[in-house]
């Protein structure tokens, strides 16, 4: 049967209903230019921004709602049957769900200061990698939150939803075993923080710069300038070695001097090479180690350990560049040479010693 309530509607009451409509368009209009900018300038002046943040993330979703409800009102004024009341008031409701979820959704965004502002609450540090992950965790929990609230407003019954998917709730997680320890190890990443982006790492599989950090993996721009992704699982169960938390920077070695060395020569050297350290202030003053330690096969070693102030890699080569010109000049100016491996043989019929001596 063909319904013909539709052809019940006067001029009056469509004109009417149109005007209602134009009515919030242009008080949306009024809204945008005047009165939220004026809120977001006293906004600006208030002793914290998260206000302003607030504002700005409900922005859209409020110009927009002004439309729906010019809609809504237009709608209900005209005389449309009465089991249509129902059907507009709930699209209405799920309309005010759609656009409160979508200003939160812009507010969790990593930019937002809303974390910094908990996260000083709650005594919690949010760094780099922490930010985008958590950001992406509460907008999932927005939108499953949004779905579910929306699919209870137009009657599925969501609890019984979710109880049947524990009938397949284990077979699901069977199949997904990877996938749940990559984002278990993204979990252990992200509070333990071994490393945040920026920083530069080396594991048993990986070396390099991260790059970002997901809810299965993590991106490594490795020194031949490709990128390598590794599953956040396998990160969590490798040992990492994070070179960018290193307050200084090692220098160890030995320094190998030829076995006619004198005693006295010897110790001036050993002296005079830690006097050279503890004059440099691009070497770390807390530990300094020059000791003559060791009687080698073909030589007599001076054993070196200290630090540079420098982490960077550049940097750190110069300066130790520059302590080993010194080292010469100082071996130089006492006359005492570096010894060559070297190996003496012995004819026993016309006692004639052989040296035979290779490069270093």
């Amino acid at each position: 049967m063909t319904d013909h309530w539709i052809y019940s509607f006067t001029w009056q009451e469509v004109l009417l209903a149109a005007g209602i409509l134009i009515l919030f368009l242009v008080f949306r209009k009024l809204f945008t230019i005047y009165i939220f900018r004026l809120i977001l300038t006293l906004s600006r002046k208030a002793p914290t921004d998260l206000v302003t943040n607030i504002l700005l993330a409900f922005e859209r979703p409020v110009r927009s709602f002004f439309v729906f409800i010019g809609f809504y009102l237009a709608l209900i004024y005209l005389p449309f049957p009465a089991e249509f009341d129902a059907l507009f008031l709930r699209v209405f409701r799920t309309l005010v769900i759609v656009h409160i979820a979508w200003g939160l959704f812009n507010l969790s965004a990593s930019t937002s200061t809303v974390f910094s502002k908990v996260g000083r609450k709650l005594d919690i540090e949010f760094d780099q990698i922490l930010l985008p992950f958590l950001s992406k965790l509460v907008r999932f929990a927005l939108i499953a939150m949004a779905l579910s609230i929306i699919a209870d407003e137009w009657g599925y019954n969501v609890s019984g939803f979710v109880a049947g998917l524990g009938l397949g709730g284990l077979a699901f997680a069977l199949a997904a075993q990877d996938s749940i320890g990559n984002f278990f190890g993204g979990v252990i990443i992200i509070t333990e923080k071994p490393f945040t982006l920026g920083d530069w790492i080396q594991t048993p599989s990986v070396e390099g710069v991260v790059e970002d950090i997901s809810f299965r993996s993590t991106k490594i721009r490795t020194f031949a300038d490709s990128v390598i992704v590794v599953p956040n699982s396998t990160l969590a169960n490798e040992p990492i070695e994070n070179w960018a938390k290193m307050k200084k920077r090692q220098i160890s070695y030995s320094l190998n001097v030829e076995y006619g060395t004198s005693r006295d020569k010897l110790r001036i050297c050993v002296e005079r090479i830690d006097k050279m350290l503890r004059s440099r202030k691009d070497i770390d003053q807390e530990l300094i180690i020059v000791r003559f330690n060791d009687f080698n096969e073909s030589s007599l070693g001076i054993f070196l350990y200290l630090f540079t102030v420098t982490t960077q890699w550049e940097e750190y080569m110069k300066v130790r560049e520059d302590v080993n010109l010194e080292i010469m000049k100082i071996l130089e100016e006492e006359g005492v040479s570096v010894a060559f491996p070297s190996r003496s043989v012995y004819m026993a019929n016309d006692k004639v010693i052989e040296e035979q001596k290779g490069s270093l």
